[in-house]
């Protein structure tokens, strides 16, 4: 039997390229270039599949797709569009679309993802997601990327937004794992509810136990009143636990009852107390590592690894360099009042070769501090931070690696030649860079690890992380 594929699309050249690419003896394509039109197909002809512009002229995309979803719940429809917006991205999946596509489509992915949703069409199954009302995009917006990578993160936020099952967000340090939990909640049922966000690498043991779980009076030393946790705090929202990895065996025991049963003791009691809270957890650590290891539990790593999202290191997505770039100059141009509008192209050229072990951060960290620098309304390279200009270049290395060449003796001789009169701070301060990231690479992040190399404390590595901009301020 021959399957029907309805596109809608306001281009005639496209109609023409995808019904000539994809038409055969067992597949009718039908064309139509408006969405009236293509709504009254599918209400006529029940086509098997749907190939969907979000850009039409007499109808937006996503409304004629909530229209073709109310005649036929069960066809699978692809979406496409040339703005590869983050928003629009994330809405179509949560809406239940099959696949998102960015324009120009290339042709041999296309025939992929019809033929799956064909075969999905001949199952009867039902796109991941129901759809959901229309609201407000702007924070998911904050997300920013339009690699191949970054279109499939948002494509996994948009299909599990709405179910509440927990979500294990996986990524290095600095990839921004707390802005897709965000998103995460943002497109959820429970976005009108609390968020609440922990980090599980900032507290002594005792101390993340009465911060998650709240104690009773006389718990322990200090505890001289009761304390509500943030299980209690947020029920009937969402609880974003940041660096999961790092957990204690026995809190972790106690984070699994609460996955399952949706109810704890606070430290000191007896009493049970219920909640109704979603869980987002993220790590940068290799967490089945660590189950070998016997630091996680199998039991909870299997509860948390249903629905897992793993972000890129920006290394890897490098194409997204110049957006965020650009996004970062205009943020921090108006944060800090200087009106710097530009990046020069031999400074693009630093940015786009380095490694980013820092991802995302560092490169926040790096246009703020040219922005900073600049004495005119560009960034300049010699405005960037020193260890961007002394650490070798991305071309030709591995993932994630960098070589060093830091000649301290010409360094030198060149800041007194320029007559520097503030040489040790300065130098101390690249000096500290260059360390940093490199025994950042080294640890793959792991503070415990970098403070036992580098022979000070954390609260010392934390400060000095900060400064070169491998760790938010915003860290506990």
């Amino acid at each position: 039997m021959t399957a029907q594929l309805l596109v809608v699309d306001d281009e005639p050249n496209i109609l023409f390229s995808i019904e000539h690419c994809l038409k055969s003896n067992d597949l009718r394509v039908i064309t139509a270039g408006t969405a009236v039109k293509g709504i009254e197909i599918v209400r006529k002809e029940r086509p098997d599949a749907v190939l969907l512009d979000i850009r039409l002229p007499d109808m937006n995309g996503l409304d004629a797709y909530l229209e073709m979803r109310r005649l036929d719940a069960s066809v699978p429809i692809v979406l496409m569009t040339a703005f590869a917006k983050t928003a629009t991205a994330i809405e179509a999946m949560s809406r239940g679309a099959f696949d998102y596509l960015i324009k120009p489509v290339d042709l041999a992915n296309l025939k992929t993802v019809i033929a799956k949703a064909l075969t999905v069409s001949r199952l009867n199954r039902v796109p991941a997601v129901l759809p959901t009302e229309h609201e407000s995009l702007e924070q998911a917006d904050q997300i920013l990327g339009r690699s191949p990578q970054m279109q499939e993160v948002y494509k996994a936020i948009g299909r599990i937004a709405q179910q509440d099952a927990p979500v294990l967000i996986l990524g290095e340090s600095g990839t921004g794992k707390e802005l897709i939990a965000r998103a995460v909640f943002h497109y959820s049922r429970r976005k009108d509810r609390p968020f609440l966000a922990m980090n599980c690498a900032a507290l002594p043991e005792t101390l993340l136990e009465s911060e998650l779980f709240g104690h009773e009076k006389g718990a322990f030393t200090g505890a001289d009143s009761r304390r509500i946790g943030k299980f209690e705090q947020v029920n009937g929202g969402t609880l974003f636990l940041d660096e999961i990895g790092d957990m204690s065996l026995t809190t972790q025991a106690k984070a699994l009852r609460l996955l399952q049963e949706q109810q704890f003791e606070r430290l000191g009691g007896n009493a049970t107390v219920k909640t109704d809270v979603r869980i987002i957890a993220a790590t940068n650590q290799d967490l089945p590592r660590r189950v070998a290891s016997g630091l996680f539990r199998l039991d909870l790593y299997y509860r948390l690894n249903g629905f897992t999202i793993s972000l890129p290191p920006l290394r890897e997505r490098a194409t997204d360099i110049p957006l965020l770039t650009d996004h970062f100059l205009r943020q921090m141009s108006t944060d800090l009042n200087k009106p710097v509008r530009g990046v020069s192209v031999e400074a693009r050229q630093v940015l786009q070769e380095h490694a980013w072990p820092g991802n995302v951060r560092e490169l926040q960290s790096a246009v703020r501090y040219g922005v900073l620098q600049a004495a005119g309304n560009t960034i300049e390279v010699s405005d960037l931070p020193a260890s961007l200009r002394l650490i070798g270049k991305r071309n030709g290395l591995s993932s994630g690696e960098q070589p060093t060449s830091y000649d301290l003796s010409a360094r030198v001789r060149q800041l007194l030649a320029a007559g520097d009169r503030d040489l040790y701070r300065r130098l101390q301060n690249e000096f500290d860079d260059v360390l940093l990231k490199l025994v950042w690479q080294e640890s793959g992040g792991n503070q415990v690890r970098m403070a036992e190399i580098l022979g000070i404390s954390r609260m010392t590595l934390r400060s000095k992380l900060r400064a070169c901009g491998l760790l938010g301020d915003d860290a506990n």
